[in-house]
């Protein structure tokens, strides 16, 4: 027999949530496999008080120092399985009465919650007493020291999500994707179902359909001339509605691509990221299901399958059949190429700086990356494709070339479009077996890079350093994307109140 009831409590721990007076929910969470002598003490002063008895009282009945029983209470020491046996026949209950997780009462639950934030790292950090925990300590006294303590929580969490946990978090989602092939079953499925429900089979998805498939989940649609600067759209859920911007998005024709991530975001149930790492994945689920919606599956797949067999692949193709932005039609080339065509692939979105902006690759491409394996930030080679695109003077015809690199000849296929920030180039490659099911693997273009090599394209020619080397002070211009991390705020990068005030604007009067 254990010295411990430990092991005997593991299939019941368990995570639960009351009420506090300020109307929050309180979360008390037992960690599996862990010993709670806490919440057990809490459950045997409940159930002694609740049948009259005193602490001698129950001392005797089990044959222990009245001393000793305080200690259990107070969660100090965990008891023998032994003892609560003997403490449980005493109380007249089960053990498995003692060893449930459940706190008895709501002031237990603060209690305890209280009592593990004391023992707890970040406490022991500020170096302060802690409070005696007992009946004289008042109820409200209790909530406001614990909500003080779960903001310097939040803002320790804040804090930790510095760019390099931000750099780590996007190489494990890309690392995650690229073992999926970048392709999520479980969002077809979810696409499928929603199409199917509003009726619609086959051919792009119009701006109609669209805002039919928000009807159906139960909103409204208003195009407002005052939408937050911060946002793309606001999603009121207490009315039902869906803000969207009445001029539209620049170098986009409509805002249907903005409304379907808004609802996706619903359809999935995402809340407010607990960190950074899972505030990357709902976006990428988010576009994920916006694509799918836009760019069905199944007849996506058909159109594809057909051009392999012509061998005339073209992203401008996929978008021109299905009404979507270059960018849009690439994304989700990548979502069905591996899967669908068994075509390994990489993607690109590059800034006119040259900086690699966001990126996907299961083909053995090797972007450039720092020391975490992130490339988000990274300069991208002057001699690829995504920085070539930028020197063509035709900005309406597909661009392509051949680029040898150290991990093998790769063709890619880029476009330029342009943004609020700047021109970011997009391209699709693919190694050199499979360009024969693609247009454009007639080009001529080719280059050679030997990045990440510096000699390649980064070391300036020795006559040019011997020149400036000494005197040269530029002041770097850097994307926000080489240093940002998670904004803080529930929403990131969106302003909170200036969301609020809109909503308060435009509700619906009564």
């Amino acid at each position: 027999m254990a010295s411990s009831v430990g092991a005997r409590r593991t299939a019941r721990n368990s995570a639960s949530s009351r009420p506090t007076q300020s109307g929050q929910n309180l979360v008390v969470t037992v960690p599996d496999g862990e010993p709670d002598a806490l919440t057990i003490g809490r459950r045997i002063r409940h159930l002694r008080t609740s049948k009259g008895m005193t602490l001698d009282d129950l001392a005797t009945a089990i044959d222990r120092a009245p001393s000793q029983v305080s200690t259990l209470e107070n969660g100090k020491r965990e008891p023998k399985f032994s003892q609560l046996q003997a403490i449980a026949r005493a109380l007249g209950a089960s053990v498995d009465d003692l060893l449930s997780a459940e706190p008895p009462s709501e002031r237990d639950a603060l209690e305890i919650e209280l009592e593990r934030v004391q023992r707890g790292p970040l406490f022991a950090s500020l170096g302060i007493e802690g409070v005696r925990i007992g009946k004289s300590l008042p109820h409200d006294a209790l909530s406001t020291i614990l909500a003080l303590h779960r903001e310097l929580e939040r803002l320790h969490t804040e804090r930790a999500a510095t760019p390099e946990e931000a750099r780590r978090a996007n190489a494990e989602l890309r690392d995650d994707m690229r073992a999926r092939d970048n392709y999520l079953p479980e969002l077809e499925q979810v696409a499928k179902g929603l199409l199917a429900d509003v009726g619609h089979t086959s051919g792009p998805l119009p701006q109609r359909m669209a805002a039919e498939i928000a009807a159906h989940l139960g909103f409204t649609l208003h195009y407002v001339g005052d939408l937050p600067h911060s946002t793309r759209s606001v999603i009121d859920t207490r009315n039902r509605r869906v803000y969207l911007p009445s001029k539209g998005f620049r170098g986009r024709s409509n805002t249907r691509s903005a409304l379907l991530q808004a609802l996706a975001s619903h359809v999935l149930d995402h809340t407010e990221p607990r960190h950074y790492g899972e505030f990357l994945r709902q976006r990428v689920e988010a576009n994920y299901l916006a694509a799918a919606l836009m760019v069905p599956e199944k007849p996506g797949v058909k159109f594809l399958r057909e051009a392999k067999d012509e061998r005339a692949i073209a992203i401008e193709d996929l978008r021109d059949a299905f009404g979507v932005s270059f960018e849009t039609a690439a994304h989700r080339f990548t979502n069905l190429a591996t899967r669908h065509l068994g075509i390994p692939v990489h993607f690109m979105k590059v800034h006119e700086s040259g900086i690699l902006h966001k990126a996907y690759e299961n083909d053995g491409v090797r972007f450039p990356a720092d020391a975490l394996g992130a490339v988000e930030g990274q300069h991208v080679c002057k001699r690829w494709t995504a920085r070539q695109v930028f020197d063509v003077e035709d900005r309406f015809n597909p661009y392509a070339q051949y680029t040898d690199t150290p991990s093998g000849t790769y063709w890619c296929t880029s476009r330029v479009e342009n943004t609020s920030d700047g021109a970011f180039s997009v391209s699709v490659g693919v190694p050199f077996a499979h360009v024969k099911w693609f247009s454009g693997r007639e080009t001529t273009v080719r280059t050679a890079s030997s990045c990440p090599d510096e000699s390649c394209c980064r070391r300036p020619p020795a006559d040019l350093i011997e020149k400036w080397g000494d005197y040269a002070w530029p002041s770097a211009r850097p994307h926000a994307s080489m240093l940002a991390a998670m904004p803080s705020g529930a929403y990131p990068g969106v302003e909170t109140t200036e969301v609020y005030r809109f909503l308060e604007r435009h509700a619906p009067e009564g």
